[in-house]
């Protein structure tokens, strides 16, 4: 399971580098593109959660890092859900 990170905007313009213990998130995410801020956080669920589960699969438990990351996303994505047209940029991804 190759660990990829991938960077993110947020509509604020801050920007943060989000972590998956597999190559997943390339299946969810488009480089630069931008996503609706809900679109963006069910893709990230999706993702981070079957990169979690793959790593129960291979070690036993779930990967915490990712349930972590997947947290955090959803936290600062609070921040901004009573703004319009908030958008979401994946910028690149890290390996």
């Amino acid at each position: 399971m190759p660990e990829t990170r991938f960077k993110i905007r947020w509509p604020d313009g801050s920007e943060a580098i989000c972590y998956s213990p597999s190559s997943i998130v390339r299946s969810y995410f488009v480089l630069e593109r931008d996503y609706q801020l809900a679109d963006f956080v069910a893709r990230s669920q999706t993702a981070l959660n079957i990169a979690s589960d793959r790593v129960r699969a291979k070690y036993g438990r779930a990967c915490g890092l990712a349930l972590g990351q997947l947290a955090e996303i959803e936290a600062t994505a609070a921040q901004f859900y009573s703004h319009s047209q908030s958008l979401v940029r994946v910028i690149e991804f890290i390996e």
